[in-house]
């Protein structure tokens, strides 16, 4: 999967191309990779928004969230089979245009069913791009690095869309949130010609890849990823409802949730510096134990303090976990297929989560949900711990 220079001269050869394995390659990867599931981390405002904006019900403003998410997990899964075949660069610039085009028409409907197909359209396009960008990041020198860089954009912009677009929706409609969404697109879009070509390594022989990809414990990888996303996002898509359930009022709710994903991008900022420093195997036990505590505080949202610090605990985790997960995907292949199947398992496990609690929540069963996503996480925790001390024991003779 390379970009073929001589055919494409206005993409490399009028524009400068960063170092390809520098920070500020990180953050033009981490735009590219956020663009395609940036709806995700705006998802309780998108849950919100569409029913107070839209006037879908709980139940229907979650299912359109989770159709959203699942059609990115169908486009990710896709991505595994052509990152050789197709040219990246080329492959995101229509995948971006695509999802502009298909935001644009969603600011127009407010029917449910049609929302939910229009927006798992939008959902395999976006997945395609993210598994596509996952690829190019495993072929950079650290990969877990520029998963971590991927975090920190995401909670910080998610964090002002988190905080000003549930004030937005009321004065312009739901539909600020798709323009919200076409907008990052675009952006994304003008910085694709100064990435590098980032060439996907020569096919290793037959046996040399059974050798290297060994299934079992990446497979419960990816049972660790699917667990711990959709712990995460079921709670996350009806945080704002919880709050408003709890008694909080909407501004304190909003202001808390912004200031949460900023301060949660430290997450993600300590991978950056750390690396692989202790391993993988400590950092994640560490993470999911504290992810879990701050899960299981917000049986105690009533509470103001709580809320805040239950939200700001559970964004640094999710920050700080995630980029190792991935990562571990991303060691067992370095051609970036099993870092696009790894991709999968998130989108499946982030659109899982909502589709769960669409039918928990809408019933107003806050508390069950918040015990089901803690039950998650300690799950996920079990199931990662394998393939993370492997990798670690691997890497202790080098």
């Amino acid at each position: 999967m390379t970009d073929d220079a001589p055919a494409a001269p206005a993409v490399s050869g009028r524009f400068p191309k960063v170092p390809e394995n520098s920070l500020l390659a990180s953050v033009l990867l981490s735009f590219m990779a956020t663009a395609g599931l940036f709806y995700v981390n705006i998802m309780a405002a998108l849950v919100d928004g569409l029913i107070s904006g839209a006037g879908l019900t709980p139940k229907a403003a979650g299912l359109v969230a989770s159709a959203n998410v699942y059609g990115a997990a169908v486009g990710a899964l896709t991505a595994v089979f052509i990152i050789r075949r197709l040219p990246w660069r080329r492959t995101a610039v229509v995948a971006l245009l695509l999802m502009i085009s298909v935001d644009l028409v969603s600011t127009l409907i407010k029917m449910p069913e049609l929302l939910i197909g229009i927006r798992f359209v939008h959902g395999m396009i976006g997945g395609l791009l993210v598994g596509v960008a996952f690829a190019v990041i495993a072929r950079t020198r650290t990969p877990d690095r520029t998963f971590g860089m991927l975090l920190v954009v995401q909670f910080g912009l998610g964090g002002l869309g988190l905080m000003f677009l549930p004030r937005l929706v009321p004065v312009f409609g739901h539909g600020v949130l798709f323009m919200a969404l076409a907008a990052f697109s675009a952006v994304t879009l003008v910085m694709l010609p100064f990435l590098g070509e980032y060439r996907a390594p020569p096919r290793p022989a037959p046996t040399a890849t059974k050798a290297v990809v060994r299934w079992v414990p990446l497979i419960l990888a990816f049972a660790g990823i699917f667990l711990f996303q959709a712990a995460n996002m079921g709670l996350a898509a009806y945080i704002i409802s919880l709050g408003k359930a709890s008694g909080l009022t909407l501004g304190f709710i909003t202001d808390t949730l912004g200031a949460a994903n900023w301060i949660g991008a430290l997450g993600s900022v300590m991978v950056v510096i750390l690396g692989l420093r202790f391993g993988r195997a400590r950092p994640l036990l560490l993470g999911l134990a504290l992810t879990l505590v701050g899960t299981w505080a917000f049986h105690y949202a009533h509470l103001p303090w709580v809320f805040l610090a239950a939200n700001i605990a559970t964004a640094v985790t999710w920050a700080f976990v995630i980029p190792y997960l991935l990562g571990m995907c991303a060691a067992f292949d370095k051609a970036g297929q099993m870092a696009a199947l790894g991709g999968f398992f998130s989108k499946l496990g982030l659109a899982s989560g909502p589709a769960v609690a669409a039918f928990v929540a809408g019933g107003g069963e806050y508390q069950g949900l918040i015990t089901l996503a803690a039950v998650g996480l300690l799950c996920s925790g079990l199931a990662a711990l394998t393939p993370a001390l492997l990798l670690d024991r691997q890497r202790q003779p080098a």
